[in-house]
């Protein structure tokens, strides 16, 4: 190495469990020379030439927040349209307020309809939220509002496409079609619903040059760059890739991610059924040339499968005694039956699966494939990991842990929207028992906590997924949802970065900061092991440290 830069700090958490504290950290070549103290690391800072960095004496650095279930450049599509959500947003004609119900969302979507001057050009708009709005929309709604002009209105969470008639007719969707996913009501009527990836990409394709505009990737990347700094934010995992397209999705990351002090690393999880549908058989050379092409701000990472639908759109999978409103759910593009001949190619070749299982039911089902994965093929370290985990059992916990797999949880949800899916959906029991962290803690399962920003009503934000996580406070402010599954503020912080590492199976090289991993750091105004653990979420993010190199939030 030719020379070291040292930062010191107040206090360095190092999530290191044999060497927890110290006040500096050298740094050379992107990665971490040593940890410890100016005395401590003498050794070094005599043989080779060093500059000390006080930048940051008075504040505390951690390992860089890793968010391991993210979707940011998908959130570009969404930044041109009509918002008609519950909270506010920015959008490309700048901050929109939230619209509180689905009568306001009819009165945004009128006034869009009116104004139109091309009455054959559709209306697309995004961000409905069913659980906090009031309910779904449907055909018949859209169609008092115009049948004439197409209306297009994804929710929030992107498992729904509301369309009226006209922009049912421009799908080729007919009354005959048996498609997954297709909507109807009671009488078996088509009702303007398409529902999950499959259906929503057919609902897609009329208005797919307006969603897909050119050049709207790679600005949202630039965009959600400036967010994750400003939450201490390193490394994040897209858990979706292929959505779109492989080869522009590699390609915007690619580009963003080599220019000059783009501060993130990226994992891309490629979603099996676009796999299968553009590769075949062929899937696994493809992997192997993109693998090839990886680098260590850009790296190709197991592989994603989606079995049910979304928690906020109320689209999952229930066991008994299922919805409040004897709604269904629906199921992933896979069936069931076939899940464990699907996944078991991946499994065979060591490939890490990701598995999408909000619901119970889907949280059985996973399982259920797991063991059989296991008994076809014994693995250890194989870290398959059930993506979200958000209504679930004890005994799902403890079987979980008896499997060896892993958990990516959401728990936002516990706070944003628990109070209101008790009354809207799930019932009071499983909304206030969302997101069982203590259960998982308690069996001995390694779990990371998640954002899946921006494609759910919530923040990308490590240190309120630690809140959440520790106070299961609801949206209230007063109300503790099952008091029972907190966890320490330890264990929530190791969720939010050594074991969001591990579940990323990249924990040899982020997630704690030790000597020769990569150098990607955290930087706080306090101290989250000292503030009170309710005021985990007010302690301030002023930037992060990737491969040595600082990148400051704005004001």
């Amino acid at each position: 190495m030719q020379r070291i830069t040292v930062f010191t700090a107040r206090r360095i958490r190092t999530m290191d469990p044999g060497r927890p504290v110290a006040t500096a950290i050298a740094v050379a070549d992107g990665r971490i020379v040593s940890v410890g103290s100016l005395e401590s690391m003498q050794p070094w800072l005599r043989r080779v030439p060093h500059d000390i960095d006080d930048s940051f004496k008075n504040n505390v650095l951690m390992p860089g927040f890793i968010d391991p279930h993210t979707h940011l450049r998908l959130s570009g599509t969404y930044m041109g349209l009509h918002y008609v959500g519950p909270i506010p947003s920015q959008t490309d004609e700048g901050p929109q307020a939230g619209l509180p119900d689905r009568a306001d969302v009819i009165a945004r979507l009128t006034e869009l309809v009116n104004a139109a001057n091309d009455p054959d050009r559709p209306v697309i708009a995004w961000g409905y939220d069913p659980g906090m709005q009031g309910g779904h929309l449907d055909r018949d709604m859209l169609d008092a509002i115009s049948d004439e002009v197409p209306l297009w209105v994804m929710c929030y969470a992107p498992h729904i496409v509301y369309t009226n008639s006209p922009m049912l007719a421009r799908t080729d969707i007919t009354e005959d079609t048996t498609a997954h996913g297709i909507g109807r009501y009671p009488d078996g009527r088509l009702n303007g619903w398409f529902i999950e990836t499959g259906a929503v990409g057919i609902a897609t394709r009329p208005v797919r040059n307006e969603l897909y505009r050119p050049g709207f990737g790679l600005a949202a990347l630039q965009r959600q760059a400036d967010v994750a700094i400003r939450n201490g934010i390193t490394t994040v995992a897209d858990l979706g890739w292929g959505l779109e397209s492989f080869e522009r999705e590699w390609d915007d990351h690619y580009t963003a991610v080599n220019e000059p002090g783009f501060p993130l690393r990226m994992l891309m999880i490629p979603f099996d059924a676009r796999l299968v549908g553009k590769f075949g058989k062929d899937r696994f050379d493809y992997l192997d040339q993109m693998h090839a092409k990886s680098t260590d701000k850009l790296a190709v990472h197991g592989v994603k499968f989606i079995n049910d639908g979304s928690y906020p759109s109320m689209t999952l999978q229930l066991n008994y005694p299922g919805y409040l409103d004897g709604e269904q759910g629906l199921t992933g593009e896979t069936p069931w039956e076939d899940m464990v001949e699907r996944m078991l190619p991946y499994w065979r070749a060591g490939i890490q699966i990701h598995s999408h299982a909000n619901g119970d039911a889907t949280v059985d089902m996973t399982l259920n494939t797991l063991a059989e994965l296991q008994q076809r093929q014994p693995r250890f370290d194989h870290r398959f990991t059930v993506e979200h985990y958000c209504i679930s059992t004890v005994a799902q916990g403890r079987r979980l842990a008896a499997l060896g797999g892993l958990a990516s949880v959401n728990p936002y949800f516990v706070h944003y929207r628990s109070l209101i899916h008790a009354d809207s959906g799930f019932g009071p029991d499983r909304a206030e028992a969302t997101a069982r962290l203590g259960t998982l803690a308690e069996a001995g399962v390694t779990f990371a906590l998640h954002s899946d920003y921006n494609l759910v009503v919530g923040p990308m934000a490590p240190l309120i997924a630690a809140w959440v996580a520790v106070n299961r406070i609801a949206g209230d402010e007063e109300t503790v949802m099952a008091p029972g599954e907190r966890i320490s503020v330890d264990r929530a912080l190791r969720a939010v970065t050594v074991d969001a590492a591990f579940v990323l199976r990249r924990d040899h090289e982020i997630g704690s900061l030790e000597v020769g991993k990569l150098a990607d750091l955290a930087i706080l105004a306090d101290d989250p092991y000292e503030v009170a653990p309710t005021a985990l979420r007010d302690v301030k993010v002023l930037g992060t440290i990737v491969g040595g190199v600082a990148n400051l939030a704005d004001d």
